[in-house]
């Protein structure tokens, strides 16, 4: 059994399909993934790499992988958007169940767990946003997050398992087709400006995002696979913009003028901004985010062709 293996769940999405790209020729890869949200076609330049091995089931299947000992765990598969929730508040369970199961295999193996969170945690909490803040009751998907945390911190408590738990802000970049509508705000829009259709925004556009590119968010979890103990960091740049402001740079970048479409707000306890500190990141992980919204923006749009 190799030392060097790693797992990532949901390693055929969005984010884990960017941190299999990364990590290919210098690990072992199983990847476990129910297909929701992923798909094959986000690796499809690794096919031929032996070291990569696909499970098409979820996460709460983790613990019965026992023929590799993982040096760490990548838990990305989760369901991933607040939507999916609120259509289906078992969803809740469902995200428990698998991290129990996670952290059963870390367990047995003595791995290293990098898990995603999410900055909806802060939702409410005047900005920026500190990993110290008490989360308020919003919704089903922060509560599910929540509960992941506090058993990632029972799981150190009890077993001295590493935990780091990766409160992602809004992370955009390669391989979100297969999100479709559950995709990053500013890959969305750029999709419909360049198509000449107007981004729909809800509200007048002034709530704000702490828009993070999906690059800077592998160099995160790659650095917290090190971290020894439990720990919550924001994931994020410590720079926020509006949607208008959004829709202004892809206008700028793409040549265009295109005028948004706003709608009322449908949503109860929306999240109006994300702004993350990061200073606990940078201290703990040495990580601080490279690419700007500009650059990132100029990335997608030729990934996007």
């Amino acid at each position: 059994m190799s030392n060097d293996a790693v797992l990532v769940t949901g390693g055929l999405g969005f984010i884990g399909s960017n941190l299999v790209h990364r990590l290919s020729g210098s690990s072992e890869i199983d990847i476990i993934d129910n297909m929701h949200t992923g798909s094959p076609s986000n690796i499809e330049e690794l096919k031929n790499n032996k070291g990569i091995r696909i499970f098409n089931e979820d996460a709460k299947k983790a613990v019965d992988h026992k023929d590799r000992k993982y040096g760490t765990i990548y838990h990305l598969g989760f369901y991933s958007a607040s939507p999916m929730y609120r259509k289906d508040p078992q969803l809740v369970s469902e995200v428990i169940s698998g991290m129990i199961s996670i952290m059963e295999s870390a367990r047995r193996n003595d791995s290293s767990v990098v898990f995603s969170s999410t900055s909806s945690i802060y939702n409410g909490i005047t900005p920026p946003h500190r990993e110290d803040a008490i989360p308020r009751i919003t919704d089903f998907y922060t509560e599910a997050r929540i509960a992941c945390e506090r058993l990632g911190q029972l799981y150190n408590d009890l077993y001295g398992i590493n935990v780091s738990a990766m409160r992602f802000f809004s992370v955009y970049g390669k391989h979100e087709a297969s999100k479709d509508g559950y995709a990053n705000l500013a890959t969305q829009f750029l999709w419909s400006m360049k198509k000449n259709e107007s981004p729909v925004i809800y509200g007048d556009g002034t709530q704000r995002r702490d828009f993070i590119y999906a690059d800077d968010v592998v160099d995160a979890l790659i650095k917290a696979s090190g971290y020894r103990g439990y720990d919550a960091f924001n994931v994020g740049t410590g720079k926020n913009f509006s949607l208008n402001e959004l829709v202004d740079l892809l206008n700028r970048m793409l040549g265009k003028n295109v005028k948004p479409k706003y709608i009322e707000m449908p949503v109860k306890n929306y999240v109006h901004e994300t702004l993350a500190d990061t200073a606990k990141s940078e201290k703990k992980l040495g990580f601080r985010a490279r690419v700007t919204l500009e650059e990132g923006l100029r990335l997608i749009n030729e990934y996007y062709k």
